[in-house]
């Protein structure tokens, strides 16, 4: 396990609250966020893939970050999603993101144009550092499966040489353990912190220097997640994993931002945690009655929300 790591341990991936009619209800989701932190969360990745950001305008993702912080959410604890297609956007999201006190923020590759050269995204992410300044430790979203655009070793070699101390570390969502592993093999020497995505990833890239996790399961999950991150070299953690390992089967069984607001939905006994924009859409009463079954026969018990 990686000593020191900001945003060391787990961290959830943290679902937007919405309204009836699709408008953000920031209460709603500091209330989510408060919960989280209090129930094994070291951490928030806000306005992420979870978080439906791509479905948010950018004011509209500036008024989440600026709502949290002022309903008592630390921006300390944040981990903001600020990666956007635009060079301009992404910069003015980062900026914003350190002005409220976010030690990081999280940034996917320019993802619509597919196929960019090494030294495309190099010029990108370049321009955009030097433009974001200040002492914002900049974190890499690896989600090949929807960017379509992953970050290799060398690529990231390139990236951190060019760049001394700026770029901090690097969510990890491909779903492989190789390419975790790739990543802490290569940089987790030098403090570079590798998150894996996915929960079932947790213990086995703990055991070979990662610094825990950044997942969506840990919406419902996160305090078994903590049990593993506090037990990743005893029996404890290993017991822990297969219940964890076993939550994330459970959401990705359904579509899985719909599964985790379905299961939020339960347990807080608000049913206004099922509005989510389309094209996404809420789960069928049958999907709904699937996912239960399959996460509660997991084993877990979730802490009841206040």
């Amino acid at each position: 396990m990686l000593a020191n790591a900001i945003y060391g341990g787990v961290n959830a991936a943290v679902l937007t609250a919405m309204n009836a009619d699709l408008s953000i209800d920031l209460d709603r989701m500091a209330a989510h966020c408060k919960w989280l932190l209090a129930n094994g969360c070291n951490g928030l990745g806000v306005l992420g893939t979870t978080g439906e950001a791509n479905s948010l305008g950018i004011q509209e993702r500036i008024e989440v970050l600026e709502g949290l912080v002022a309903r008592g959410v630390p921006a300390a604890k944040m981990l903001p999603g600020t990666g956007t297609t635009a060079i301009t956007d992404t910069v003015l999201l980062t900026k914003h993101a350190e002005k409220l006190g976010c030690p990081g923020a999280l940034l996917l590759p320019p993802f619509y144009y597919k196929n960019p050269s090494d030294d495309g995204l190099l010029a990108y992410f370049n321009e955009v550092i030097q433009r974001v300044g200040g002492s914002i430790k900049i974190y890499l979203y690896n989600f090949p499966q929807q960017s379509a655009v992953p970050f290799s070793v060398g690529f990231l070699e390139r990236l951190l040489k060019a760049n001394p101390g700026k770029v901090k570390g690097i969510k990890d969502s491909s779903g492989s353990y190789e390419n975790g592993l790739s990543y802490v093999e290569a940089f987790a020497r030098d403090g570079f912190e590798v998150y894996a995505g996915d929960d079932s990833l947790l213990k086995p890239l703990l055991e070979k220097g990662s610094a825990g996790c950044i997942t969506a399961a840990s919406n419902v999950n996160c305090a078994v997640g903590a049990q593993v991150y506090a037990n990743w070299q005893n029996a404890t953690g290993a017991a822990a994993q297969e219940v964890l390992t076993a939550t994330r089967k459970a959401v990705t069984s359904v579509p899985l931002i719909s599964g985790l607001k379905a299961l939020v939905a339960r347990n807080t006994g608000d049913a206004r945690w099922l509005a989510i924009r389309p094209p996404h859409l809420p789960l069928t009463a049958v999907q709904t009655a699937a996912l239960f079954s399959v996460f509660d026969a997991s084993g877990i018990k979730l802490p009841k929300a206040a």
